[in-house]
């Protein structure tokens, strides 16, 4: 079971996000579908949902099924720190925590760290 899924389709920063999670020892899956997402969150049951909200596959409708799906699971989502609409949208369907890429990057140890956390 992972600790943490994420919905990212760009390989560089799937690639940081993968490396830092296995050097704080947190178990990360990252899909590049909205579908393969909500499969796995099903049927793993993660601590903690990442999206990227410039992820190709409509990511904002995502969370709106995670909301529906598993209405406790956290996520956090992360975008360019100039799309304030689209900020507006995730929170919207139902994400709480929304955060410019810069700021996501620089807290995701403390992020991934939560996630692992809450599996112990």
């Amino acid at each position: 079971m992972a600790d943490a899924l994420a919905l990212v389709d760009d390989l560089f920063f799937q690639a940081k996000m993968l490396e830092t999670a296995k050097q704080l020892s947190v178990q990360l899956r990252t899909l590049s579908t909205s579908d393969a997402l909500l499969n796995e969150a099903a049927k793993s049951a993660p601590h903690l949902i990442i999206v990227d909200l410039n992820a190709k596959d409509h990511p904002v409708e995502t969370i709106a099924r995670l909301q529906v799906q598993s209405p406790q699971l956290p996520i956090v989502a992360f975008l360019s720190h100039v799309q304030m609409n689209l900020a507006q949208r995730a929170r919207a369907a139902g994400c709480a925590n929304v955060m410019p890429r810069s700021q996501f990057t620089h807290e995701l140890a403390t992020i991934l760290l939560r996630a692992k956390s809450q599996s112990s």
